[in-house]
């Protein structure tokens, strides 16, 4: 029997894939026919743990623990996934931290500490991606934003200069490689519930006006659409998904 799923023989990488959003979109994608790349920089047995629960709902999933603001790791991965599957064809930047300091207190350090992960390994998982893209005349890359970029947000201001730089790289990389069938989008969560990581902070945005906060997996449903055949005449947008927390 044909597997028709449309995703079927296609491969998405997920940076920071081991839980929350990342898990999820792992999930979806999983279940429209992907074969997943759950990377992460050093959480193995969680990742591992993802990967099987992938798994086990019938998806493929493959480990890789690297550290996407070194160059070298970061090529090593692509490689290493085009080793095992022969192609890549979506990638979510969705790795990010999110801790919280005051701006007189942020130190140098500190700063390129959270827009290294953020905007520096989205460029470098970017550029990798591309390079086989290109090759295929296909693709799909989606950026995770961060709703504080937009609203602005207190003791934050490292995560807000990242989050609102993916919005640049987003814009430019869609113009840059429409022609080759890619399609380069920004997804923005509001308030997401359930368990943060101890690097997500302790600042949350005021209630939306839906009344509640969202949930991972809506905001996988966005990234799966932008990842189907149907999602194809989408592209350099920055999609809020936060139940009215922002207005354009």
């Amino acid at each position: 029997m044909t597997d028709s799923r449309p995703l079927q023989g296609q491969v998405a990488i997920i940076t920071g894939g081991v839980r929350r959003i990342g898990k999820a979109t792992g999930l979806a994608l999983a279940g429209e026919g992907a074969a997943i790349v759950v990377n992460s920089r050093s959480s193995h047995k969680e990742a591992e743990a993802t990967a099987k629960e992938i798994e086990a709902a019938g998806g493929r999933a493959l480990v890789h623990i690297a550290d996407i603001t070194d160059e070298a790791a970061v090529d090593g991965m692509f490689d290493a996934v085009v080793k095992k599957f022969g192609r890549v064809d979506i990638l979510v930047n969705n790795a990010a931290n999110r801790e919280e300091v005051s701006f007189l207190d942020m130190t140098l350090q500190q700063w390129r500490g959270i827009t290294s992960v953020i905007l520096d390994g989205a460029f470098l998982c970017s550029r990798a991606a591309l390079r086989h893209m290109v090759r295929n005349k296909h693709g799909r890359i989606i950026n995770i934003g961060g709703v504080s970029s937009h609203r602005g947000a207190a003791d934050r201001a490292h995560v807000g200069a990242a989050k609102a730089g993916l919005v640049g790289l987003t814009r430019a990389l869609a113009l840059e490689f429409a022609k080759q069938g890619i399609t380069v989008n920004c997804v923005v969560p509001g308030r997401i519930g359930g368990e943060r990581s101890a690097t997500s902070g302790h600042g949350v945005a005021p209630p939306p006006p839906v009344g509640r906060d969202g949930n991972v997996e809506e905001i996988a449903a966005m990234i799966r659409l932008l990842c189907l055949p149907n999602g194809g005449y989408i592209t350099g947008q920055t999609i809020h998904i936060s139940g009215g927390l922002y207005l354009p």
